[in-house]
């Protein structure tokens, strides 16, 4: 009788631990903004915009910087042959003190977040979305090399999967999600960068990226979007952004959108037939595998924390040039 007691809690904490890991995994909650220090591996997030690296990958040396951009022609093509020379780049309005590397990075590995909006606003085409996000995973992940996470949210975010490179796990998630509720866009991009993405970068490039299917309208996010942006920036994670909005209109979320593109170095899609978001995820998919990388050591380069931003311009006529706006140098 006395080991009753002692053996009774026991089975408490033994089942309240059972439950903790579960629910961690598989429910965002809206994040409280408080600064932090992402280059040093800890993810909580930052309001002040002088933090810690971003739209760059920026190596183990943090002199050292690495900028994934494309190249397009005037029929927004793109273009895959060039070499360094057909290149001019400014860190910080300067010229860098010296390029390391230059290359053509149609094969890098690929980290990716799918951002499901599973608001009621979406609700008209959302059984059509979720087949043309399950086919875009189909061909664009290879096993062993690539791997991505599911994450649906309306007021809140919920990971359906985690990271795999298992497509039929990640297509299980998307075809379980259900939709209703309101719509914390921000919230979810700003968690999905910090808490799957801000990682320290390996000696190889890696791209990551966020690919979100909403409407682009957000009525319960607790961050801003320039919290946002400046999250994935940190992050280093190109947004791309398909439009679930079937009005022909261009409203507030379609701006919300693109602006989280831009920012981002990716781009937004409008498709306004139902048959035109699987052309926006072929479009995604072929801009991943079209991109360059160049190497280069800043000059006069401090690691200070300073926002310090990026210019890359083709020098050949009627090429375009799209990358992130900048980064945000490590604090040492």
């Amino acid at each position: 009788m006395k080991y009753t007691q002692p053996i009774f809690c026991l089975g408490i904490l033994l089942w309240v631990t059972a439950l903790v890991p579960a629910q961690v995994q598989s429910q965002f909650v809206a994040p409280s903004v408080n600064p932090a220090p992402a280059a040093t591996g800890t993810y909580a997030p930052s309001a002040n915009p002088d933090d810690d690296n971003s739209v760059l990958t920026i190596k183990k040396r943090v002199d050292e910087v690495n900028v994934l951009f494309i190249a397009t022609d005037k029929h927004g093509k793109f273009v895959r042959d060039l070499n360094q020379q057909d290149f001019s780049i400014l860190d910080d309005h300067k010229p860098p003190k010296s390029v390391d590397a230059f290359r053509k990075q149609t094969n890098l590995p690929i980290e990716m977040g799918l951002l499901v909006d599973v608001s009621g606003s979406v609700r008209s085409r959302f059984d059509f979305e979720q087949q043309a996000a399950t086919d875009f995973l189909q061909h664009i992940l290879r096993a062993g090399y690539d791997k991505a996470f599911v994450l649906g949210f309306n007021s809140h975010g919920q990971l359906a999967q985690d990271f795999t490179d298992s497509v039929p796990k990640l297509s299980r998630a998307v075809q379980h999600l259900q939709n209703g509720g309101g719509t914390a866009l921000y919230d979810a991009v700003y968690r999905a960068c910090r808490e799957k993405l801000m990682h320290e970068n390996p000696d190889y490039p890696i791209r990551k990226a966020l690919v979100i299917l909403s409407d682009g309208e957000d009525n319960q996010s607790e961050v801003t979007r320039g919290q946002a942006v400046e999250m994935a920036e940190r992050a280093g994670v190109l947004i791309y952004a398909i439009s679930t909005d079937d009005s022909g209109l261009i409203l507030r979320g379609d701006q919300n959108l693109e602006q989280l593109a831009e920012a981002t170095g990716g781009r937004a899609f409008f498709p306004f037939k139902m048959k035109d978001i699987t052309h926006s995820f072929a479009a995604i998919e072929e801009e991943l595998r079209s991109q360059y990388v160049v190497s280069y050591k800043p000059s006069d380069f401090d690691a200070d924390g300073r926002y310090r931003s990026i210019e890359i311009t083709a020098n050949k006529k009627d090429l375009q040039v799209r990358a992130r706006k900048g980064y945000y140098a490590p604090r040492q």
